[in-house]
């Protein structure tokens, strides 16, 4: 089982980022859950009520193992198998850039739940930059891959979601922007690794 300790946080630090917008007893449907570690955490520490949703087959049996409810389903073909306003907030935690239809799928989140809570590792940060102006794509703790075994599709910076927000009536809300366990307030988009958006649909 996994537990809510420091070790863990310290690995993804933008769980307690977004765990800080989850209140106690919320409904909850984590899109891309992967093993269920965010569920697993957000019940610890904040008794939420909810599902994953994933199609990996060895990251189901993981959810199960770990207590999660769990359903099998590729993010890219809808959430059409969920009623609309069916859940206080729906999470998309590191899997934005993995997704083929991030238009759809982010206005999906946001018909199914009161509001969406997304991270993402930022491809505008510093060390990002030099890779790329060196010739080389980047490989980090928060971009693992090599150019050609990559899930990543859809890369973006700060600047990008938040252009994409204001063009497809998302309002944002609250933004976080981090490098390890600290925020970065200033300069973000240059210093962040990691950003974490909470968000809802524009009036």
């Amino acid at each position: 089982m996994i537990s809510a300790n420091t070790t863990f946080i310290q690995k993804r630090p933008d769980f307690a980022a977004i765990a800080a917008w989850v209140p106690k007893g919320a409904t909850v449907l984590d899109l891309g859950c992967g093993n269920g570690s965010l569920l697993r955490y957000l019940t610890e520490t904040r008794a939420v009520k909810g599902y994953g949703v994933e199609i990996n087959d060895l990251d189901i049996v993981a959810c199960i193992n770990n207590g999660v409810n769990v359903i099998q389903n590729d993010l890219d073909s809808g959430l059409s198998d969920f009623e609309s306003n069916s859940f206080d907030y729906v999470l998309l935690s590191q899997t934005l850039q993995a997704t083929r239809h991030t238009e759809a799928l982010i206005q999906e989140m946001l018909r199914v739940g009161r509001e969406g809570i997304v991270s993402f590792p930022n491809f505008g940060y510093w060390k990002n930059r030099v890779n790329v102006l060196f010739g080389n794509m980047p490989v980090s703790r928060e971009l693992p891959y090599q150019w050609y075994d990559t899930p990543n599709v859809h890369l973006c910076t700060l600047h990008d979601f938040e252009a994409f927000c204001g063009n497809h009536r998302v309002e944002i809300l609250e933004r976080r922007v981090m490098t390890g366990e600290s925020e970065m307030k200033i300069s973000p988009n240059l210093l962040g690794s990691t950003a974490v958006y909470r968000f809802q649909r524009a009036l």
